[in-house]
């Protein structure tokens, strides 16, 4: 018995692309616990990281035949599941924020209308305390509802400075308004 030479993965590429389903076979054998694992070190569950395994072999087979040098097969297909991963991780942030906006929309409904008068110039003192910066960051997102990319552009500041600002002023907002 002598052993089996090692195809390599543009060798396995160009069979799949000639018609080997085989090949296809082993190119999943070959690299489908990688790409579970890389999702898995972005997404931190399992059960999600192999969907989005099995999610970008569907993507892989569709577009395949695009890849200009299949001796790239692997960094080209992580590329894929890397970006499947993040939109995932982007997509549950988008999520919380909006559960967590609800929140605070219902939280300020539910309280009686005297007391929003109320709630209102508690809020109003809060942020008269903040600094420039950080008041201009807060007026430019929830009154001029800009994203914090415009924020940057218009303020001529990075958006993780922008971003930090608008934390900030959050946190002193609610220790103000505890109280």
């Amino acid at each position: 018995m002598h052993k089996k030479e090692h195809i390599s993965d543009g060798e396995l590429v160009s069979q799949y692309l000639a018609g080997n389903e085989k090949a296809l076979a082993s190119l999943v054998k070959r690299f489908h616990k990688t790409f579970c694992n890389h999702a898995y070190w972005i997404v931190k569950d399992a059960d999600v990281a192999k969907d989005i395994a099995q999610d970008s072999w569907k993507l892989i087979i569709d577009k395949v035949a695009s890849l200009q040098n299949p001796a790239r097969f692997k960094s080209w297909a992580l590329r894929m599941v890397h970006r499947k991963s993040i939109d995932y991780v982007r997509s549950i942030v988008k999520q919380q924020q909006q559960q967590n906006d609800y929140k605070v929309t219902t939280s300020i409904q539910n309280i009686p209308l005297a007391d929003t008068t109320q709630v209102k110039q508690q809020l109003k003192e809060a942020i008269a305390k903040l600094s420039v910066s950080q008041q201009q960051v807060v007026r430019l997102f929830y009154v001029d509802e800009l994203s914090l990319k415009d924020i940057s552009k218009t303020l001529k500041i990075s958006v993780g400075t922008a971003k930090s600002r608008l934390y900030h002023a959050r946190e002193h907002l609610k220790k103000h308004i505890k109280k």
